[in-house]
């Protein structure tokens, strides 16, 4: 893995985990689409990746069934997770700050925009 790559990967670690804090939202909802249409994963690889990321504790069990069939890319997701750590405390420490009515929408809209984009993309 080269090294910009792997700097895309804690960029967008960084990005998902300002967002969740942010939204309170979970990570996969961003990180499987980024890694498909941005990264060229399969939704197997990027769905094992993304649960190898958050296996402590959320899902160790899950993430080795991926792992064992080779669906799991751990460097990938020791780099998002890195990201996503010090994303997810700046978007939780900005997130307080906004009118619930407008965070509400905000979510809303994320959820509509990934929702529509997952749905009609090839």
């Amino acid at each position: 893995m080269d090294i910009f790559k792997s700097f895309l990967y804690v960029i967008l670690g960084l990005f998902v985990g300002w967002i969740s804090g942010f939204l309170g939202i979970g990570g996969a909802v961003i990180i499987i689409p980024a890694l498909i249409y941005f990264f060229g994963f399969s939704q197997h690889q990027a769905q094992g990746t993304t649960l190898l990321l958050m296996v402590p504790p959320i899902g160790i069990f899950a993430a080795l069934a991926y792992y064992k069939k080779g669906y799991a890319n751990v460097p990938v997701a020791i780099l998002i997770c890195i990201g996503f750590v010090i994303g997810a405390f700046f978007g939780a420490k900005y997130a307080v700050s906004f009118p619930e009515r407008l965070l509400r929408r905000i979510f809303a809209l994320f959820l509509l925009i990934i929702s529509f984009h997952m749905l009609f993309k090839k």
